[in-house]
């Protein structure tokens, strides 16, 4: 098993101050004494999938201080191609997790595959370590690992965000989490 931990994270993570860093050393800290142990079930246990799960996941939790999108969701609402079929459900199940789990249809499937009620208490897939786990799952059902052996990062973005926002940014955190586990 490859050692990654807290330490490695932060390795990755851009600095921040005060509240910012309270709030990524609490995500950091609790994800962090559970990393190695949750991606190994998943074969993310090479070095290039760990570098591009923790670069994506970086970047997608901005930088492992948020577990929740900053904006409201309603840009979701009413998107039956997330499940939002019912008033509200774009806030409701807006982007939560370490990436961004998305969609009361999402919200459904992950939490019946973790035997959790996420589609009952969305507010749950916010938490640091079953964010960690949702986001294994979320890598596991959309085969990221493949992308990953070919150092594919164009390909692993867009199976993690369906298209290539934020490249450059994940293409930076892929590599710093590269240096950290070399």
């Amino acid at each position: 098993m490859i050692q990654v931990d807290a330490q490695t994270m932060r390795e990755v993570a851009p600095h921040f101050s005060g509240d910012l860093l309270v709030r990524q050393e609490a995500i950091i800290s609790a994800v962090g004494a559970v990393l190695a142990s949750t991606l190994e079930p998943y074969k993310i246990d090479t070095r290039l999938r760990i570098a591009h799960f923790l670069g994506q996941t970086c970047h997608e939790s901005a930088g492992f201080r948020t577990t929740e999108e900053f904006a409201s969701g309603a840009r979701y609402e009413g998107r039956a191609d997330l499940g939002n079929n019912q008033p509200g459900d774009g806030p409701r199940y807006k982007g939560r997790g370490l990436l961004q789990l998305t969609g009361r249809a999402n919200y459904r499937a992950l939490g019946a595959i973790l035997g959790v009620d996420l589609e009952g208490d969305p507010e749950l897939a916010a938490e640091p370590v079953l964010s960690l786990r949702i986001a294994c799952e979320y890598w596991k059902k959309r085969s990221i690992n493949a992308a990953c052996d070919r150092d594919d990062i164009v390909e692993v973005t867009r199976l993690v965000n369906g298209g290539t926002n934020g490249l450059d940014d994940r293409r930076l955190c892929t590599t710093k989490a590269k240096t950290a586990i070399a």
